[in-house]
């Protein structure tokens, strides 16, 4: 093991001052991967890279903390000369005495070519647990074994740089490799199937070839995300606040609470009234004052939206919120209320980080749902579950529930993405997708209204879908 330790640490002691050579004659590759790793973590991250080389990837992602590890000595000299503003230490990660004194948490831990390079590549990654918050998104990227006759071939004809032999992985090995060290994989991305810039065609062919179904398994480059499942259990919620968006909904409002079961000691329920015209504001002001929902333990405001659509009511109640978790129950009641404990439940054990309910699993109730509406729920689900990496199979279900503190990040993360969704669904999916949270569905059984009338609109809203996912596909999956 020492032998091998010294080789490594050898070769890439001879190729740190040709370093910057190699990655220019590799440009295309190399500009493609961090636009790859940009995606994943933004700016201004607390970013740890294990095996950072001359600090050229990390130095890119401009971090606001950065902090590379090398056992190279020469790669980390240059790397200082480089970097002026980024932490860099020569040190063995598989040696425990080595990085015993870094004590950071970190947003981002990359190991980038590097894993192929470990004797014991689960013990090592057992080490980096103590880097890890309930947060923190560990990012494995690694060569498909597919391509490794054509880079070998590439670096005999000195076209990339050379490199030693080292363990073959698919991302199913890494996943695994991860999950016996105690991580949770969240997502897996296949990208750069034609790693040359080649007059701007590459960026072409890789935003918009590179990601199609079956095509992609050709991919160069794989990137696997997970999460410290040890840090998870450290960081269990115990709040919920539970929002009840309500628009002419005044016989449903006592129905809902009468219904909804105490599922943890502190919750706190908000109703955002629409403008109504049936006196649903008034029924909600009459409810909370109620003192049989008191003595059940409920905590109740009430709200008016200052303006239109589901999406400002729920986001302007999360605004209002105290608690850890937020859970949207539609004031319509066609997810019965009896059912929050199960998406509570995902949440509150560290399963999900993101839960989103499904109507399309179990039997419906006749008229639950029109045919024309279950037709495109089941396209927009194969869509996203194909646009976002995780299995969607009822986008638009009303019930989704998500940490306070997930929701403000993804209110930042997604800045870019404009006002122009009036559910607030994709919003709230989106953000997810872009912050890497773990997402599960929850199974329920979709009733038909006992008042009023449904408030959507199927055709207007429809081709309001059909824009998001185009949207979705630019902004999330050809990138």
């Amino acid at each position: 093991m020492i032998k091998n330790k010294n080789i490594i640490q050898n070769h890439f002691d001879k190729l740190a001052s040709s370093r910057d050579i190699w990655i220019k004659k590799s440009k295309g590759f190399y500009s493609e991967d961090i636009r790859c790793m940009k995606e994943l973590i933004p700016s201004e991250s607390k970013v740890l890279e294990i095996g950072c080389g001359n600090g050229h990837l990390l130095s890119s992602l401009k971090p606001s903390y950065g902090l590379g590890i090398d056992i190279s000595k020469e790669m980390i000299i240059k790397a200082k000369e480089k970097n002026k503003n980024l932490i860099f230490i020569e040190a063995d990660i598989e040696d425990e005495n080595s990085i015993k004194e870094i004590n950071e948490v970190f947003d981002f831990i990359i190991l980038s070519d590097t894993i192929g390079y470990l004797s014991d590549i689960e013990g090592t990654l057992k080490r980096i647990h103590k880097f890890c918050n309930s947060d923190t998104r560990i990012i494995i990227a690694y060569y498909s074994p597919i391509w490794e006759p054509v880079l070998n071939l590439a670096a005999w004809l000195k076209l990339k740089m050379p490199e030693l032999t080292k363990t073959l992985l698919n991302e199913s090995d890494i996943s695994s490799l991860m999950s016996s060290a105690g991580f949770e994989t969240v997502k897996k991305q296949k990208k750069i199937i034609f790693p040359f810039s080649f007059l701007g065609i590459g960026r072409l062919i890789n935003r918009f070839i590179s990601c199609i179904p079956l095509v992609s398994y050709l991919c160069v480059r794989n990137y696997v995300i997970s999460r410290s499942l040890h840090a998870v259990s450290l960081n269990l919620p115990r709040s919920a606040s539970v929002i009840i968006p309500c628009r002419n909904e005044k016989g449903n409002i006592r129905n809902a609470l009468e219904r909804l079961p105490v599922f943890t000691e502190n919750i706190e329920i908000i109703f955002v009234e629409g403008h109504s015209h049936d006196g649903t504001w008034e029924e909600v002001n009459k409810v909370i004052l109620d003192p049989t929902f008191i003595d059940k333990g409920f905590k109740m405001i009430a709200i008016q939206q200052k303006g239109k659509g589901k999406a400002d009511a729920v986001f302007q109640a999360f605004e209002k919120a105290k608690n850890d978790v937020l859970i949207i129950l539609d004031g319509d009641l066609t997810v019965p209320p009896e059912d929050i404990p199960k998406f509570w439940n995902k949440i509150s054990n560290g399963d999900a980080e993101y839960v989103n309910g499904s109507r399309l699993i179990y039997p419906m109730e006749n008229e639950a749902m029109r045919f024309l509406n279950y037709v495109a729920n089941k396209m927009f689900s194969i869509l996203f579950t194909w646009l976002l990496g995780q299995r969607y199979t009822d986008t638009l279900c009303g019930t989704k529930v998500i940490r306070k503190s997930h929701y403000e990040k993804a209110r930042n993360r997604n800045k870019d993405l404009g006002d122009f969704d009036p559910f607030g669904d994709f919003f709230i999916i989106f953000g997810a997708a872009r912050l890497n949270l773990k997402m599960l569905e929850v199974p329920i059984r979709y009733r038909a209204r006992e008042y009023g009338e449904t408030q959507i609109s199927r055709f207007s809203h429809g081709f309001l879908l059909i824009k998001m996912v185009i949207f979705a596909f630019f902004k999330l999956k050809a990138t």
